[in-house]
């Protein structure tokens, strides 16, 4: 019997919080098949195209979204037979209107949702941005604080830092459309500190072999643009490209761009830590949400209210061995 062309498990959670290094380690899998492109969005559009996002570099970037069905399922017709296929775009679970259409098209999908401390989580999305010369702001906290002038002037989902991190509601909506047996929660936390075991926790309620993969493949990470003359002079210039992309096919900005990008960030300056002050004043933001996330899946996040700096993956798992990525 010929299956239809859709996933079987969908990897979700939010941008920079690790769910690039597990989508690597289940694309290792021999019994899995993942699409390419890794993230196609298809079900935050509804049969047609996403909005005209306004942000920096957003214009280009949604022309990569696949929002209609046949194309969707043209990723998965090259899947073998008995392969589990998925596909990995984090939004789904922030954006609602995507869990409504996964729960009901996809009724027997299985839902992976990756969690990382959300203070984290923003600023390594912040710095995602300021070091691919997008982000203006160069002060993470005041960048935080934009964010509701940035929505409602039409920045795309991905410059969300505060309402990207907020998992306890997401999971809450996403509980009453999904049977709870289909969800797991896995902390970014288990992927950089004890990933052979967090991969083989996913495949147990994946329904595929265990011990097949014992490592989190590589993944290229950006180095941190520290604030100066190259982000002054280049940002502008990128930003402006970015802009004037959006009107050639997204591999035409992406090539012009690699040598501009890479003279911003010639400098590999050391990630800088946030401060415990700088910890306490956002904490507020998201101090409610994480008691809700515990209460939803009877873990403990309380670390996540502490105000020490946990560092950046490459500092946590430089201890850990070789075979570990190291995303900012």
């Amino acid at each position: 019997m010929t299956r239809e062309p859709r996933p079987d498990f969908l990897l979700v959670g939010a941008p920079k919080a690790g769910t690039s290094a597990l989508h690597l380690a289940l694309a290792a899998h021999p019994d899995v098949f993942v699409t390419t492109p890794k993230e196609p969005k298809f079900w935050l559009c509804e049969d047609a195209p996403p909005p005209h996002w306004r942000g920096p570099g957003d214009r280009h970037s949604q022309q990569e979204w696949i929002w209609h069905p046949d194309r969707y399922a043209d990723l998965f017709r090259p899947a073998p037979p008995d392969a589990l296929r998925g596909e990995s775009t984090p939004f789904y679970l922030w954006h609602r209107g995507a869990q409504r259409r996964i729960a009901e098209a996809l009724p027997g999908v299985r839902i992976v949702a990756v969690v990382r401390d959300p203070i984290d989580r923003a600023y390594s999305n912040w710095m995602h941005l300021w070091s691919d010369g997008l982000e203006p702001e160069a002060d993470f906290e005041t960048a935080f604080a934009l964010q509701d002038e940035r929505v409602a002037a039409g920045h795309a989902p991905f410059w969300h830092y505060r309402d990207l991190g907020l998992y306890g509601e997401q999971l809450r909506d996403l509980l009453k459309l999904v049977e709870p047996a289909r969800v797991l929660v896995v902390r970014y936390r288990d992927i950089v500190d004890h990933p052979a075991a967090t991969i083989d926790r996913t495949c147990r309620f994946l329904g595929i072999r265990e011990g097949q993969v014992t490592s989190i493949p590589r993944d290229n990470s950006r180095p941190y643009v520290a604030p100066g003359w190259r982000p002054r002079l280049l940002g502008p210039v990128v930003r402006a490209g970015a802009a004037a992309g959006q009107f050639a096919p997204p591999e035409v900005w992406r090539r012009a761009s690699v040598p501009l990008v890479a003279r911003l960030q010639a400098r590999d300056a050391h990630r800088p830590s946030l401060s415990p002050a700088q910890r306490e004043r956002l904490l507020p933001a998201f101090a409610d949400d994480i008691g809700l996330l515990g209460e939803l899946t009877g873990e403990d996040f309380s670390d996540w209210l502490s105000t020490r700096d946990r560092g950046s993956f490459a500092q946590r798992s430089g201890a850990a061995g070789p075979g570990l990525s190291a995303p900012a």
